[in-house]
Parts: C-alpha cells; sequence; structure tokens
C-alpha cells in the first residue's frame, strides 16, 4: 500500500497548479504559462506569480522554451495530493451519495485538510481503490500495472467496448462528467458503438442506459478496452454505495 506524503501546506490554488501540470505530463501535452492559463481560468499575471513561487519552492523548473516540469518532489507532492483527492472522492461518492462533478469540486476543498493517519484509514476503509472513481490510477504503481486501453473515438463502428477510465483531462469538463454518469458510462460499463462520424464529428453508442451521443474530441478523452474487460479490473467499495443525492 502507498505510503501517504507529506504535503507543504500548500494553498488550493498551489494544488491546482501541481494537479493541472500531473495531468499534462501524463497526457503528453506541453505546458507553459498560456496553456496552464486556459486550462485553470486564471489570467496570465497569476500564472506567472504562481509559477514562480512554486519554482522557488523546488517543485516546478522552467525549461527551453519556457516549458513548466514538475521537479521530483513537486511530482511527488501532485501525486499525493491526487491520491487524497481521489479518496476523498470515492468517499463522498459511495458513501455520501454525490455525483462525479459535485463530489469533484468538494474533493478539491477537502485534499489539503487530511492527516496521513486520516488518509491511511480512509483508504483502508474503502478497500484501497487502485483507480478514483473514474478509472485513473491512484498512484504510480498502479498506472504501472494497468492496461493503458485506446481512445473510444478510435474504436470501430459495431464493436464493444469496457469503459477504462475518464482521464484527467475530461474531468475538468463539468458538463461531459455528468453527462457520462447520467447515461452510466462510467469504468466497468459495456457499450456497443453504434455509428462513428467522422464527417458529423460524433459517435453514438448503446451503453447501459440507452443511446448516447458525444463529439469525438470528448470521445478521445475517454479509454476503453475491446470486448468485455475482466471485472476484477474495476474497483467496488467493501460496502453497499449511497445511492447519488
Amino acid at each position: 500500500m502507498t505510503e501517504p506524503v507529506a504535503d507543504l501546506h500548500l494553498s488550493g490554488a498551489a494544488q491546482s497548479y501541481l494537479l493541472t501540470l500531473r495531468s499534462m505530463a501524463g497526457a503528453g501535452d506541453p505546458a507553459r504559462a498560456a496553456s496552464l492559463s486556459r486550462r485553470l481560468g486564471v489570467s496570465a499575471q497569476a500564472v506567472s506569480e504562481m509559477v514562480g513561487r512554486l519554482a522557488t519552492d523546488g517543485l516546478i523548473v522552467v525549461r527551453e522554451r519556457h516549458e513548466l516540469e514538475l521537479t521530483e518532489s513537486g511530482r511527488a507532492q501532485a501525486d499525493a495530493i491526487f491520491r487524497r483527492h481521489s479518496l476523498l472522492e470515492w468517499l463522498l461518492t459511495t458513501v455520501i451519495g454525490l455525483g462525479w462533478a459535485e463530489s469533484d469540486e468538494e474533493a478539491a476543498r477537502l485534499q489539503g485538510a487530511i492527516s496521513p493517519r486520516v488518509e491511511a484509514r480512509l483508504a483502508e476503509l474503502l478497500g484501497n481503490p487502485r483507480t478514483c472513481p473514474h478509472g485513473n490510477p491512484i498512484d504510480a504503481e498502479a498506472a504501472r500495472t494497468r492496461p493503458k486501453g485506446i481512445p473510444l473515438s478510435e474504436a470501430e463502428a459495431g464493436s464493444e467496448v469496457t469503459i477504462l477510465r475518464i482521464t484527467e483531462e475530461a474531468e475538468e469538463d463539468v458538463d461531459l462528467l455528468s453527462y457520462l454518469e447520467q447515461q452510466g458510462l462510467v469504468p466497468g460499463a459495456i457499450a456497443r458503438v453504434i455509428e462513428l462520424s467522422a464527417g458529423r464529428e460524433s459517435i453514438i453508442l448503446r451503453g447501459p442506459r440507452g443511446s448516447s451521443t458525444m463529439g469525438l474530441r470528448p470521445a478521445g478523452l475517454i479509454r476503453v478496452l475491446p470486448g468485455r474487460a475482466d471485472p476484477a479490473l474495476f474497483h467496488k467499495p467493501p460496502f453497499t454505495p449511497a445511492k447519488p443525492a
């Protein structure tokens, strides 16, 4: 089991920057001040000030072409924040019964407030999940051992797929997150690709709750496995989950 990492009493804003840089690195997207500004919805000046503070704290470095990169310490902090955030999302969705979008917002408020002791007990209570509720690996060990999947947008028409994970970039789209949850397109769900149209830039699925339609871009942010995947890949909490509020 992963040992909790002590935080540096980072502000909520600093934690958001580290999580976003972690997400961009995982997706292979170059991280610069302008892209951070767009992703976080903040001004260029705010980004510049925060980047300066994080660099001073040894959490990020500015590479050639002004690309931002997490240091080893910064990556460890970002991973620890993501783990706490994921555990809180499991608590909020399965025990309290909040929806995905609301639990993400509440977890962001709470992630800097729980102690390592509470984090460890929370993980035990939840059955030590290896992913967040959206299927993203909760730590580096899980990331190494779990399948990568393919973008839903690359699945063949007529094929059956299992939803593997909703990527961290997709998690930032509240409307998409809510839509997927409403349609039952959650990790472990089986769906069939009815139609994939490059011309209309859309994909139609038949999932657990009937027909669903989305654009190819958001579909590209969802990872799937061909056919019916092993149910053991998907975490089930060791109690009956609460119904969404």
